[in-house]
């Protein structure tokens, strides 16, 4: 990053609401559609960033990301694996509440999940996404609650587990940025 030119910003966009999202069952490789809430919500985030350019826009390819993208005016995103969400493995469609009667204390943040990616293994893909959006102006991406929260604490140069301090709701715009040379939340959970 040269020192006359604008740092690069990246914008974060939960999926709207889907029937799993909703009821707290972990959802990654399930693909889900939106509901008529998660539909409406979506829709709502047109005048948000309508105004706004923006150099790259991506997206996880699961449906309820993608069509968030769309309904919210970014059909044309280019869809990116390394944005899926972290694959929950044997935990796929339950709730934490469940997890803990197995294994108490449980979360995706401290805990293995058996069959699912590991923190490093998240990281290591989300890392890619910090790198290209770090090449553009401004980055938005379509993506999912767990993973963007990864994505935020590699944006700020933190380990993946301290994603747990950035709770994110369904249809929210987050942005992250550059104070001079360090990297730093702009906006959260808007």
């Amino acid at each position: 990053m040269s020192a006359d030119a604008p740092a690069p910003e990246l914008w974060l966009v939960r999926h709207g609401e889907t029937e799993w999202s909703r009821d707290g069952k972990h959802t990654s490789t399930t693909d889900l559609p939106l509901t008529e809430v998660g539909e409406a919500a979506a829709c709502a985030l047109v005048p948000r960033l309508a105004d706004v350019e923006f150099d790259l826009v991506l997206t996880s390819p699961r449906r309820r990301a993608r069509r968030t993208a769309e309904l919210a005016g970014f059909s044309d995103a280019e869809p990116d694996e390394d944005l899926v969400e972290w694959a929950y493995g044997d935990y796929e469609g339950i709730t934490t509440p469940e997890i803990r009667e197995t294994v108490p204390g449980w979360t995706v943040w401290t805990h293995p999940t058996p069959g699912g990616e590991s923190a490093d293994e998240v990281a290591t893909r989300l890392d890619r996404v910090v790198d290209r959006a770090r090449d553009h102006r401004r980055t938005l991406v379509f993506a999912h609650g767990h993973s963007l929260r990864v994505l935020t604490a590699r944006w700020l140069e933190q380990s993946a587990a301290e994603g747990r301090f950035f709770r994110l709701d369904v249809s929210t715009i987050s942005v992250l940025g550059f104070e001079r040379e360090t990297p730093v939340l702009l906006k959260w959970n808007s």
